[in-house]
This record gives C-alpha cells, sequence and structure tokens, in this order.
C-alpha cells in the first residue's frame, strides 16, 4: 500500500475521531444541569426534615 494511502485513511479517521470527541463534549455538557437538580432537590429534602423534626423545649 503506497504511504499516500495510509496518510488519507489517518486523516480519516482522525476526522472521525476530532468528530466522535465533539459530540461527546456536546452530550457531557447537556447532563450537568441535572446535577444542580439533584444538589437543589436533597437540599428541599434536608430543609423540610429540618423543619418536621421538632426541636426541644428550651428550660428558661
Amino acid at each position: 500500500m503506497p504511504p499516500e494511502s495510509h496518510l488519507a485513511a489517518h486523516h480519516t479517521r482522525a476526522a472521525e475521531l476530532h468528530a466522535e470527541a465533539a459530540a461527546h463534549r456536546l452530550a457531557a455538557e447537556a447532563v450537568r444541569p441535572r446535577d444542580l437538580r439533584a444538589r437543589l432537590g436533597w437540599t428541599l429534602v434536608e430543609v423540610g426534615l429540618r423543619l418536621a423534626t421538632p426541636r426541644p423545649a428550651l428550660n428558661a
């Protein structure tokens, strides 16, 4: 196989890998808002549990 054929195959595969990496980056960025949503949800659960827990009476 002549060297030009190997070079052409390399350039084609490199372009495919770049496109795949770009698609992966976009998909990874699309997932991030769920992290914020989960943290907010657990914070609301914690606040609700603190409000529902009876406090000991103050003896003054």
